[in-house]
């Protein structure tokens, strides 16, 4: 059975960081493509950042550029959000996700999804 399970959210200050992680089990991760996307309340789910197979590139939305790094663990299947200079605005429950086609921005490219973690910005 496979399982993305997100860890690490939390409430915080603006301007402060958080870690999330996305664990796998039942896939192998490096076999996929990842990605996080967030959804506020009374808001659609948003992409928030992708990254390829082998961890070599990566692709933000414009709203986290500069402020959120994206990375994988291949040891640990695991893959990261580092978020840094959080905004109230980033209060979401933050999902994520895997699937084949690299850097995608659409929610309906990725096969499995994780639970959710939320995170709360406080202004």
């Amino acid at each position: 059975q496979v399982q993305l399970v997100e860890s690490g959210g939390g409430l915080v200050q603006a301007g402060g960081s958080l870690r999330l992680s996305c664990a796998a089990s039942g896939l192998t991760f490096n076999d996929y493509a990842a990605a996080w996307f967030r959804q506020a309340p009374g808001k659609e789910r948003e992409f928030v950042a992708a990254i390829t197979r082998s961890g070599g590139d990566t692709k933000y939305a414009d709203s986290v550029k500069g402020r959120f790094t994206f990375s994988r663990d291949y040891a640990k299947n695991t893959v990261y959000l580092q978020m840094n200079s959080l905004k109230p605005a980033d209060t979401a429950v933050y999902y994520c996700a895997a699937g084949f086609r690299a850097l995608s921005v659409y929610a309906s490219n990725y096969y499995y999804w994780g639970q959710g973690t939320q995170v709360t910005v406080s202004s």
